[in-house]
């Protein structure tokens, strides 16, 4: 298993960071990495992510898992499990005016060693989607 993981403390209500989360139209208006999201952002809905790493080129994924203001998974890859990715978005109170996010992506798979080689660092995104987030979040509420 290989990841890749960013985390932000956000000052902000879970539901103000939950309703820019789960708005995949919005993502390219504070993610500069996202071209954009096609699809809704519901549970067992299927979504594209076009990022800005790999231009043109989409990436398909399920919503696995939603839980309001709390957890958010995609899971997305080869058939066959040959190669799997799973997004996991967490939303944790920290205080009472404050929430702790964290997105990990998790990748494995019998694949997994030959795509990893192909793959560009993809920690600068990581942290450029958070930091994006918080910035709109503390901004929005």
């Amino acid at each position: 298993m290989k990841s890749y993981a960013a985390t932000a403390l956000i000052a902000a209500s879970p539901d103000t960071v939950w309703a820019i989360l789960t708005d995949a139209p919005s993502y390219s208006q504070w993610d500069s990495g996202v071209e954009r999201v096609e699809g809704q952002i519901a549970r067992g809905e299927k979504i594209r992510v076009f990022s800005k790493i790999s231009p043109g080129r989409a990436f398909p994924v399920t919503v696995t898992r939603l839980i309001p203001e709390h957890t958010m998974v995609w899971s997305g890859g080869m058939p066959l499990g040959l190669f799997k990715s799973v997004w996991t978005f967490t939303l944790s109170p920290h205080r009472t005016d404050a929430i702790s996010f964290t997105m990990r992506e998790e990748y494995t798979g019998v694949l997994l060693s030959l795509i990893w080689r192909s793959m560009p660092d993809l920690g600068p995104s990581f942290a450029q989607f958070a930091a994006g987030l918080k910035r709109e979040a503390e901004r929005a509420r």
